[in-house]
Protein backbone atom coordinates (compact mmCIF):
# COMPACT_ATOMS: atom_id res chain seq x y z
CA UNK A 1 0.00 0.00 0.00
CA UNK A 2 1.14 3.10 -1.04
CA UNK A 3 1.19 6.34 1.59
CA UNK A 4 1.64 9.84 1.02
CA UNK A 5 3.91 11.02 3.94
CA UNK A 6 4.53 15.08 4.68
CA UNK A 7 6.54 16.34 7.03
CA UNK A 8 4.87 18.08 9.73
CA UNK A 9 5.71 19.92 12.78
CA UNK A 10 4.91 17.85 16.29
CA UNK A 11 4.85 19.92 19.60
CA UNK A 12 5.11 17.92 22.95
CA UNK A 13 4.19 19.53 25.96
CA UNK A 14 4.82 17.77 29.26
CA UNK A 15 4.15 20.18 32.02
CA UNK A 16 0.37 19.72 32.31
CA UNK A 17 -0.46 18.66 35.75
CA UNK A 18 -4.20 19.66 35.64
CA UNK A 19 -5.17 15.76 34.37
CA UNK A 20 -6.57 17.96 30.92
CA UNK A 21 -5.93 16.85 27.55
CA UNK A 22 -4.97 19.05 25.21
CA UNK A 23 -4.64 17.86 21.17
CA UNK A 24 -4.31 20.48 18.71
CA UNK A 25 -3.97 19.82 14.97
CA UNK A 26 -3.65 22.20 12.13
CA UNK A 27 -1.71 22.61 8.63
CA UNK A 28 1.37 20.82 9.22
CA UNK A 29 1.24 20.81 12.80
CA UNK A 30 0.07 18.03 15.69
CA UNK A 31 0.45 19.18 19.59
CA UNK A 32 -0.04 17.53 22.09
CA UNK A 33 0.03 18.17 26.02
CA UNK A 34 1.17 20.68 27.79
CA UNK A 35 -0.28 23.13 30.55
CA UNK A 36 -3.03 25.58 29.00
CA UNK A 37 0.35 28.14 28.89
CA UNK A 38 2.27 25.55 27.13
CA UNK A 39 0.15 24.27 24.53
CA UNK A 40 -0.69 28.31 23.98
CA UNK A 41 2.09 28.79 23.59
CA UNK A 42 2.72 25.73 21.06
CA UNK A 43 -0.01 27.10 18.83
CA UNK A 44 1.30 30.21 18.55
CA UNK A 45 4.77 28.95 17.26
CA UNK A 46 3.18 26.44 14.93
CA UNK A 47 1.13 29.44 13.25
CA UNK A 48 4.08 31.72 13.45
CA UNK A 49 5.85 28.99 11.93
CA UNK A 50 3.03 28.26 9.23
CA UNK A 51 3.46 32.15 8.53
CA UNK A 52 6.40 32.41 7.76
CA UNK A 53 6.31 29.30 5.13
CA UNK A 54 3.63 30.98 3.47
CA UNK A 55 6.08 34.46 3.17
CA UNK A 56 8.46 31.92 1.30
CA UNK A 57 5.71 30.54 -0.98
CA UNK A 58 6.72 26.74 0.28
CA UNK A 59 5.49 24.15 2.20
CA UNK A 60 7.15 22.65 4.99
CA UNK A 61 8.36 19.42 2.47
CA UNK A 62 9.84 21.75 0.21
CA UNK A 63 12.28 23.35 2.93
CA UNK A 64 15.37 22.34 3.19
CA UNK A 65 17.25 22.18 7.50
CA UNK A 66 19.21 25.42 6.50
CA UNK A 67 15.65 27.28 5.48
CA UNK A 68 14.08 25.41 8.56
CA UNK A 69 16.48 26.74 11.06
CA UNK A 70 16.26 29.97 9.99
CA UNK A 71 12.48 30.13 10.17
CA UNK A 72 12.54 28.60 13.77
CA UNK A 73 15.33 31.38 14.89
CA UNK A 74 13.36 34.12 13.59
CA UNK A 75 10.10 32.99 15.45
CA UNK A 76 12.08 32.25 18.64
CA UNK A 77 12.32 28.71 18.49
CA UNK A 78 15.35 26.90 20.29
CA UNK A 79 16.83 24.43 18.18
CA UNK A 80 18.91 21.99 19.10
CA UNK A 81 22.25 21.56 17.54
CA UNK A 82 23.95 18.59 16.12
CA UNK A 83 27.19 17.59 17.39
Amino acid sequence: MNRAYRRVLLGLGLDSKDGHVRITKGKNFRLFGGSHETHEMMQEKAIKFNEQLDRLHKTLDQINEKEFRNIAKTIGLKIETKE
